[in-house]
């Protein structure tokens, strides 16, 4: 079980505003470590003009890279998607202190696959009385153009079928984002198989533990996320520890190994975790999955 599976992230940057020479860094920006696998985590990265201190924690990792070009009088706020896939943005202002933000605050930008875009200006409106500003950029993956297509996917596994919590379960599929989603009671180490054919958007495997402590372990789940061709993505969570067999940018194909089951994050028990969702305006949003076994179609009883 996940609860708000890993998707987008949220991200904080407190930045101070130039007053003086230029200066262009840029930021790196990073999930918070207990969020690795929301949808929308915050994290704050401190505006000092250096390159971030590297971190050893598993979630560490660029989700979003904001480059501030700084002059006395303004500074360009660009972005950069690392990921394999479009992710959405938004920037928004939770400061600005002689500054004047053009197009206004909050702004929202769709950024193609590896993608670089001008997202705002920040123009300072009296250099000599010096300004102040803090921003916070939020990143979903996914199109929210996207149409997901009626098509049926193959089970992510082959092994007995056990679903331990269905759609709209109360343990953990009670929010939008896993309303559809379903868990498979499975042994660790059971090989996990795409379940339609994509490309890999997203990859988290170096968290160890798992266990039911919610709020110490929520969001620490091992996962692969999988874009299809239609622009809906797959979530298969709560991998084994090293658990990936592919990385982001690998094609795989239906029936592909990808991982290994396992019980990290929030989970009762040993399971796979697999949903399907779409973005639906910087937020994720779950669709149901039609699953086909060799027996025929996978149906649960109500």
């Amino acid at each position: 079980m996940i609860r708000r599976a890993a998707c987008g992230v949220a991200l904080a940057l407190l930045l101070p505003g130039p007053t003086r020479a230029a200066l262009p860094w840029w930021d790196t920006v990073r999930p918070a470590p207990q969020a690795a696998a929301q949808a929308r985590t915050t994290s704050a990265v401190d505006g000092n003009p250096q390159a971030p201190a590297a971190s050893r924690d598993p979630s560490d990792g660029p989700l979003a890279r904001l480059r501030l070009e700084r002059t006395p009088t303004r500074t360009l706020a660009w972005v950069e998607n690392p990921l394999p896939g479009p992710v959405q943005v938004q920037l928004d202002a939770l400061r600005l202190r002689g500054v004047v933000a053009s197009p206004a605050l909050p702004v929202r930008k769709l950024l193609p696959a590896h993608g670089r875009a001008l997202v705002a200006t920040l123009i300072v409106a009296d250099p000599q009385a010096g300004s102040d500003f803090q921003l916070k950029l939020d990143a979903v993956p996914g199109d929210p153009q996207a149409r997901p297509l009626q098509t049926v996917y193959r089970l992510p596994f082959e092994a007995p079928v056990r679903v331990d919590q269905g759609p709209g379960g109360h343990f953990s599929h009670d929010d939008a984002e896993n309303a559809d989603a379903l868990d498979f009671a499975l042994p660790e180490g059971t090989p996990i198989l795409a379940a339609r054919a994509g490309v890999v958007l997203q990859v988290q495997d170096g968290f160890e533990h798992g266990g039911p402590q919610r709020e110490a372990l929520r969001g620490r789940s091992n996962f692969i996320r999988i874009l299809h061709a239609d622009g809906s993505m797959a979530l298969y969570a709560h991998l084994r520890p090293e658990g990936s067999l592919v990385r982001p940018g690998e094609s795989v194909a239906a029936g592909q190994r990808i991982g290994l089951s396992g019980n990290t994050g929030f989970s009762s028990a040993p399971h796979l975790h697999f949903v399907v969702q779409i973005n639906a305006g910087m937020r994720l949003v779950s669709v149901p999955a039609r699953l086909v076994r060799p027996l025929g179609e996978l149906r649960l009883a109500h």
